[in-house]
């Protein structure tokens, strides 16, 4: 067993594209994630793909199955205990805030409080922004009102409330049940641009950057995020920074992403059967020393 010396959390994903929408699949890594004391399990998200679609240098297959993450983390909840629910990515700008606010919440309230590492995105597929009606080139104005919407909304009470902007409007608005215990969702902010830097120190509790900037990207990312927490009147040092990790990790490594600032490490498996799965999770959780719990299930 590693011995990590710091407070460094670690999650796991699930890609639904590549391990598949299975019930029996997906519900028995969770549980195994749980098991071996992983703080959180995350979903990706594409909404709809077609023929031509790129990610980057990266062409993705019209036929891959991105289940939907809530619908997935929502079955997730009812079939584990502790695990926190979360996304890398939700693309934010593609879902309307009063219906999501509500959805959201509602999985909170089922989880018993474990929809609390919602991490939200604007996509990079235009294809995807005009199949659902959203123009591309105003997605991050979109997804700062969604936002501050979703906030609005669980803040609220029977009295209603109201939001006037570009492009969400209402008034005496409530939105019932409230997230459980009655907190406001934390909402992180991914993407690897400047401008989700500033957006996750402007309005996020979290900042998730992609994997293709540099280490001097990263660190001036960084800095920007937390400056513009400071200018809005927000405290730098309570922003959650997530990176992406892999399941080979160092120790050394680890350290080194704790004096950048990380506080959470996602990893994903590499295996494509489930027992093997299981394998690398397991041996993980013993090298750095994860709570392993016994199966609360039968």
């Amino acid at each position: 067993m590693v011995d990590r010396g710091t407070n460094m959390k670690f999650a796991i994903s699930y890609s639904t594209p590549v391990l598949g929408v299975d019930p029996d699949r997906i519900t028995g890594y969770a549980r195994h994630a749980e098991e071996c004391g992983f703080e959180a399990l995350y979903l990706p998200e594409h909404i709809a793909l077609y023929p031509g679609a790129q990610v980057g240098p990266m062409t993705l297959p019209p036929s891959l199955p991105f289940g939907d993450p809530l619908d997935c983390l929502n079955f997730v909840a009812a079939a584990t205990d502790r695990i926190l629910l979360g996304t890398g990515v939700l693309l934010l700008p593609y879902h309307h805030p009063v219906t999501l606010a509500k959805r959201l919440a509602t999985i909170d309230r089922l989880s018993k409080g474990r929809m609390r590492l919602l991490t939200v995105g604007l996509g990079t597929l235009p294809g995807e922004a005009e199949a659902v009606g959203v123009d591309f080139h105003t997605r991050g104005r979109r997804a700062d009102e969604a936002i501050q919407v979703l906030r609005l909304l669980w803040a609220g009470d029977e009295n209603g409330v109201g939001f006037a902007g570009e492009f969400f409007s209402f008034e005496n608005l409530c939105s019932f049940p409230k997230p459980f215990g009655g907190d406001e969702l934390p909402i992180h902010v991914g993407g690897s641009s400047l401008a989700a830097a500033r957006r996750a120190g402007r309005y996020g509790d979290g900042y998730f950057p992609g994997g293709s900037l540099t280490p001097d990207e990263r660190a001036a990312h960084l800095r920007l995020a937390r400056s513009t927490a400071a200018e809005a009147g927000r405290d730098p040092a309570a922003l959650e920074y997530t990176r992406w990790g892999t399941l080979d990790i160092t120790a050394e490594r680890v350290e080194e992403l704790t004096a950048q600032g990380v506080t959470r490490i996602v990893v994903s498996t590499t295996a494509s059967e489930p027992e093997q799965q299981r394998d690398e999770m397991s041996t993980f959780a013993s090298r750095f020393g994860l709570s392993i719990h016994r199966p609360a299930r039968g």
